[in-house]
């Protein structure tokens, strides 16, 4: 069951969730919350996002193409690559075996197969594609900061709606969110990206939490729940879906 929240929004949370989900050096204070500083999320994003969307503004001079693979890059950087990793361990082990067990073992090894260099491929290609469309349209920085702050919210969804299928790894350390959590988690992902994008973020939202159920229901069926692989992936899933909804409205 998850963890019940015995504190809300504690300042410390938003320091906890970038030094767990970016690069960027922080200073904790106190213990570590765990699940219940994942409201925060969203907020870490929105950091990340504001680094690439520099980024682009400092290459604003370039082809959109060149724009939203610089911006892009930025952000890979900043997370080291942490959800592209999940994103491409998820695939190789899902699809890569026939067992449960398996497919966790699979997802454990940090060799990578088939499945997740095809993941990779046209995960970081269809972001690009969408950021590049968006580029050649108008400003990047909504679209930057609404994806980035959005689609971390999700991931407390997944880690409140699904047990941890290993026992162990960062996901198991990190715990489950209570209903709380998850809330202000959903209110705070909207928030910044509604104030990015403006009425834009509710299609923006329903095709991000179509695909986040999806790939819950997908995660339960082959290894019964989630781990950090599955949130990671979730991010990633959950960035195409919205950065897609927002090309197309450029269309």
């Amino acid at each position: 069951m998850p963890d019940r929240d015995t504190q809300l929004l504690r300042p410390n949370d938003i320091a906890e969730a970038v030094g767990l989900l970016t690069r960027l050096p922080v200073r904790l204070r106190g213990v570590p919350r765990g699940a219940a500083a994942a409201w925060a999320y969203p907020v870490a994003g929105l950091l990340v996002a504001a680094i690439g969307a520099s980024v682009a503004w400092l290459a604003g001079g370039l082809p959109p193409a060149m724009t939203a693979g610089l911006a892009l890059a930025a952000m890979v950087i900043v997370t080291g690559a942490l959800h592209e990793d999940g994103l491409a361990d998820t695939a190789d082990g899902l699809w890569g075996g026939w067992t449960r067990d398996r497919r966790l073992e699979i997802m454990r090894d940090s060799r990578i197969g088939a499945y997740g260099v095809l993941a990779l491929v046209f995960g970081v290609g269809l972001r690009w594609a969408a950021l590049a469309a968006i580029a050649g349209a108008g400003p990047l920085w909504p679209a930057l900061l609404a994806a980035g702050a959005l689609s971390r919210a999700p991931m407390v969804a997944v880690m409140y709606a699904l047990p941890n299928a290993r026992g162990d790894g960062l996901a198991a350390a990190t715990g489950r969110p209570g209903g709380a959590t998850l809330w202000v988690a959903i209110f705070v992902g909207l928030g910044l990206a509604g104030l990015a994008i403006g009425w834009a973020v509710l299609p923006a939202a329903l095709a991000c939490g179509a695909i986040s159920a999806a790939l819950a229901l997908v995660a339960r069926a082959k290894i019964g729940g989630q781990t950090g692989d599955i949130l990671g992936a979730t991010q990633q899933t959950s960035e195409i879906a919205i950065l897609a909804v927002l090309a197309a409205a450029t269309v």
